[in-house]
């Protein structure tokens, strides 16, 4: 501090960081344009829409993963109360659904939730099943016909030996 005196000789006493100037450190950030935020704005939307569609398809894996887990039969080994009841599952299913962002036409977006189709897996294999088993069914139809065909061929022609040989 340094000591000021006035006119009637008291001594005043000052702050000198107010009477010498301080030098800045920082600088102000020059401003955006406007145009600029926007684009940034917009980015940072669409990438935490794509971060919430990101996190859905995973709680929907954990979720399927769940229900293979729960229906693996040395699970159900592990509560021997279940084996009295059969028909009763160690987990229960009802719908469900994730949140998820729709982008509209116009570029907007829509939050709303997607179902969880849980019995999807069972119905592919199902229809796989089907289809196996119509192939196979087909291929020994026409293995059958082929057999039918060739066996009535080789018996026609051995019909036409034992004619020629009579008539001979």
């Amino acid at each position: 501090m340094r000591k000021i005196q006035d006119t009637d000789k008291k001594p005043i006493l000052l702050k000198v960081s107010l009477l010498q100037p301080t030098s800045v450190t920082t600088a102000i950030a020059p401003l955006q344009p406007q145009e600029e935020k926007i684009i940034n704005e917009r980015e940072r939307l669409i990438t935490q829409v794509e971060r919430i569609n990101q996190m859905a398809e995973e709680l929907e894996a954990a979720i399927l993963e769940l229900k293979a887990i729960a229906n693996t039969p040395n699970t159900q080994k592990r509560y021997p109360f279940l084996m009295k009841q059969l028909c009763k599952n160690i987990c229960q299913y009802f719908a469900v659904s994730v949140p998820w962002v729709k982008r509209k036409s116009d570029e907007s977006f829509i939050l709303t939730t997607r179902k969880v189709d849980l019995f999807r897996a069972e119905r592919e294999a199902t229809l796989l099943a089907q289809q196996l088993r119509q192939q196979t069914k087909k291929r020994l139809a026409s293995q059958r016909h082929r057999k039918n065909k060739n066996g009535a061929e080789a018996h026609t022609k051995h019909l036409f030996k034992k004619v020629l040989v009579n008539k001979s």
